[in-house]
């Protein structure tokens, strides 16, 4: 897919989508190791997604693909109990694992496979996930096509290749033969989607009629949905008519401002404003917030009171924006040098055509600006949170510096500067992502007769977050030495044990050959040192 056409499916521009051009999907899976007819994972101290505290010692048992015990072992700083543990029998496969904590498999429910305009092989994005410890993903938009998608699930499903779970959202009117216009084409269109095989839609926008059908529609007949309300809709479709009309989850957070609105029924927008103008559109976002009710106004209560008895889901996507209130810190982080695929740092650079690219002239004021468009959209989505409102972790990778993995364990931080729990912040990236999915009886947490889907680090996550990239946390050693620590140790994803940090090797080689091929280092833009 050209960067144009990438850009129109992002936008959900397109009703009538022309043939995909697709990224390499990925090859025969070689990594791991199991399933086993019986794995014993010893010692661990157990995070479970639920919002419990950490328990350990704990045995765990897998047999093939199931959770099959829990057992708690013994004692912190005592010796295990030997007759407590599980016994191994000679086929077992035994983990020796004290001191580890396992947490369940991440869930991101933001997680486009990129486009042939990043250049990115589905190898290099699924290892990347995976070697943070995402075991499930939510494709919002299938930009590969629903074929393409499907295809990669179901070989996912019974691992033939290395790869989160993977569930396809299409865009809504994605392979019509005509603009939708109607409610009886939005039906029929939605009916024809859940035939295909999708798995729910994403939408971006469409005339209130076309829109109250499909999702109506999509709700009856069991399939879920996600929206991002862009800008061109949403003057006369916000969130609240979504999640009346029956929407499972609003992403990022256009279209709750404008639900917020008191004073006004369209954003302030600058009177040469124009969408295509990637500036204009991000620029003027950073200024949206303050437009919208004051926190704990009585506007502001009512807004979220519906969309909480609606039992409404946020899945706000933090990191994606970040950029725009620091464009150094999203633009250097440290890992881009050794895991950016060259193809995908030229997507990134400033660009009039590339999606998220828009950096023209932004400035110290638009920094400030979108700082204070956080305080308050996390105060929201902070307040939701502890009213009851379900809030999951989804990442939105490859676009505005955002690289997949380590974008989404930055989420994770910024949840928990929002307010959240380290507890909470973990259990949106777990439970809660899984209850979004509709899969919160399979995965989610680490219970008996659920997947076995497993985070395993030797670092406690809920201290410092940083431990789960892949680049680990900074450390000084008792000879006043930096180290690195953490990182991702195994992944565990239906019961097979895949090493993370060779699945990140792995993607380091992905990109060395790249670079090889076209003689390519990374620089800053318009710098040639």
């Amino acid at each position: 897919m050209n960067k144009r056409l990438l850009l129109l499916a992002v936008f959900g521009l397109c009703l009538s989508f022309p043939s995909f051009s697709q990224i390499e999907p990925a090859p025969d899976r070689e990594e791991g190791d199991g399933q086993y007819g019986r794995l014993i994972l010893r010692g661990v101290i157990l995070i479970d997604g639920t919002g419990a505290p950490p328990v350990g010692p704990v045995d765990i048992v897998v047999e093939k693909n199931r959770i099959a015990q829990i057992r708690v072992v013994g004692y912190p700083g005592m010796p295990i109990d030997e007759e407590r543990r599980p016994k191994a029998g000679s086929g077992d496969k035994v983990y020796e694992l004290e001191g580890h904590y396992l947490l369940p498999g991440f869930i991101d429910s933001h997680a486009h496979i990129g486009g042939r305009g990043q250049g990115t092989p589905a190898e290099y994005v699924f290892k990347l996930w995976m070697a943070h410890g995402v075991t499930t993903i939510r494709d919002p938009s299938a930009g590969n096509g629903l074929d393409w998608v499907l295809d990669q699930k179901k070989r996912s499903a019974v691992n033939e290749i290395t790869a989160p779970r993977i569930l396809a959202y299409t865009s809504f009117g994605q392979g019509a033969k005509a603009p939708i216009t109607t409610a009886e084409q939005a039906k029929a269109w939605v009916k024809e989607n859940a035939e295909k095989g999708a798995d729910g839609i994403k939408f971006f926008g469409a005339n209130p009629e076309v829109m109250e059908a499909a999702i109506t529609e999509n709700k009856r007949i069991g399939l879920r949905s996600a929206m991002h309300h862009q800008q061109l809709d949403v003057a006369r479709w916000n969130v609240l008519s979504s999640a009346k009309a029956g929407l499972t989850s609003m992403e990022h957070w256009y279209g709750l401002p404008e639900a917020l609105f008191e004073d006004r029924t369209i954003q302030d927008f600058r009177l040469d404003y124009n969408y295509q103008n990637e500036q204009h559109r991000f620029g003027e976002a950073g200024k949206l917030w303050k437009q919208a009710a004051a926190p704990g106004s009585e506007h502001w209560n009512k807004v979220m009171d519906e969309l909480l008895e609606l039992d409404f889901t946020l899945d706000p996507t933090f990191n994606i924006y970040e950029a725009n209130r620091d464009m150094m810190r999203a633009r250097t982080a440290e890992w881009h040098s050794v895991y950016t695929l060259p193809s995908l740092w030229e997507f990134y650079a400033p660009s009039r055509q590339s999606h998220g690219s828009y950096w023209f002239d932004w400035t110290t004021e638009e920094e400030i600006q979108w700082k204070e468009n956080y305080r308050r959209w996390m105060t929201f989505v902070n307040e939701y949170k502890n009213k009851g409102g379900r809030v999951t972790a989804g990442s939105d990778s490859g676009f505005i510096y955002q690289l997949y993995g380590f974008a989404y364990i930055r989420e994770l931080e910024l949840l928990r500067e929002a307010g959240f729990h380290p507890l909470e912040v973990l259990r949106s990236a777990t439970l809660n992502g899984a209850e979004l999915l509709g899969m919160e009886n399979e995965i989610g947490t680490v219970e008996v007769g659920k997947l076995a889907d497993f985070v395993i680090l030797e670092e406690n996550p809920l201290q410092n977050l940083k431990v789960l990239y892949g680049t680990g946390a900074i450390r000084i050693d008792e000879n006043n030495k930096p180290i690195r620590v953490g990182g991702v140790k195994y992944t565990v994803k239906d019961g097979i044990v895949y090493d993370a940090k060779k699945l990140l090797e792995d993607v380091k080689e992905i990109v060395d050959r790249q670079k090889a091929e076209r003689k390519y280092s990374i620089t800053q833009p318009g710098l040639d040192w």
